[in-house]
């Protein structure tokens, strides 16, 4: 089968598709022929060994995915061949076939595309991990989220509206603000701008976010904090803008405010419960029509590297998808 490989840690120029074998199906296990996979920045560190944990060498990048099963080890009875699901993994995802544990698997609604499968579940059970579990967001608060327009960004805007909150989506551009309305956004902020602080003073009434969603990071998130409504919560969720911000303990004190981490991979090894509650609750409201995953661009599996440069650039619209045959 044909998947992208990375035999070194190297920049996404360095990195190609080649024939490897098709992976074989061990107890527990079910293979997919992938129809469509997500890049996120996640993916994009991991290739160049820049993320926390590394991955063995050589590795199939990518994490989460959509396809149809392929082939089920004997004792698996939950899939059969011919369903559409969509999973998550450690890695794997851009290749034209994957095996994973069953457990690690979602039946796929028949109305949503493998697109919109494959930019689901991580984008979305991290906003909804963040506003629900961490934040207790309430209806009638004001949530505002910085990079609105990203992939978890757009997710956090949907779920806020969802759980009944004001939404104020931070974003540097007009064509980014205006994707962040499509999706739900009640008010928009360009923080690229000076007094940006300013104005989201007036659009709170002197308030301040009662919730701050921040998968950005850097200057913006420390100016961010300074607004907090007293009481806020202020979600670390990454550090898209590359600098990881250092937060003067005497703010919190003053604004009475909490500082929240936000880690997608240790939530079902930590809090299970709260794990299946939130993915029961995430594929309730995707099953029923109320979420919509938001898809950005989509790119054929051979030209994969154009996904991981857009993502990097900070330019993508909603999650980078790569799409097969």
């Amino acid at each position: 089968m044909k998947a992208v490989v990375v035999d070194n840690y190297d920049s996404i120029d360095g990195i190609s598709i080649k024939e490897i074998e098709t992976p074989g199906i061990s107890k527990g296990d079910v293979r997919v022929k992938v129809g469509a996979a997500a890049v996120g920045f996640v993916d994009g560190l991991k290739v160049q060994g820049l993320y926390q944990t590394k991955d063995p060498l050589p590795f199939v990048p990518g994490t989460e995915f959509a396809g149809i099963v392929d082939a089920v080890a004997d004792d698996v009875t939950a899939f059969k061949p011919g369903i559409s699901v969509i999973g998550m993994a450690r890695s794997g995802a851009l290749a034209e076939y994957i095996s994973v544990p069953s457990a690690a698997l979602k039946h796929l609604p028949p109305q949503v595309p493998f697109e919109a499968g494959a930019s689901f579940q991580a984008n979305y059970l991290t906003g909804l991990y963040a506003l629900d579990a961490r934040a207790s967001l309430q209806a009638g608060e004001i949530l505002l989220v910085l990079g609105a327009a990203g992939g978890v960004g757009i997710a956090a805007i949907q779920i806020g509206k969802l759980m009944g909150a004001r939404v104020i989506a931070a974003a540097s551009t007009a064509e980014k603000r205006d994707f962040a309305v499509r999706f739900g956004a009640d008010q928009t902020i360009d923080y690229t701008k000076a007094d940006w602080r300013d104005t989201l003073r007036e659009l709170t009434g002197g308030h301040g976010p009662d919730v701050i969603f921040d998968p950005v990071g850097g200057d913006v998130a420390l100016q961010a904090f300074r607004s907090i409504a007293w009481r806020g919560r202020h979600l670390v969720v990454g550090f898209a803008s590359g600098t990881i911000p250092a937060l003067a303990f005497n703010l919190p004190l003053l604004k009475g405010g909490a500082l929240l981490g936000v880690d997608l991979a240790q939530i079902q090894k930590r809090e299970p419960e709260t794990h299946a509650r939130l993915i029961a609750q995430l594929f309730d409201w995707l099953a029923s029509g109320k979420l919509r995953p938001v898809v950005g661009k989509i790119v054929p599996f051979e030209n994969f590297r154009e996904a991981f440069k857009t993502m990097q650039s900070r330019s993508a619209l909603g999650k980078m998808i790569v799409k097969f045959n």
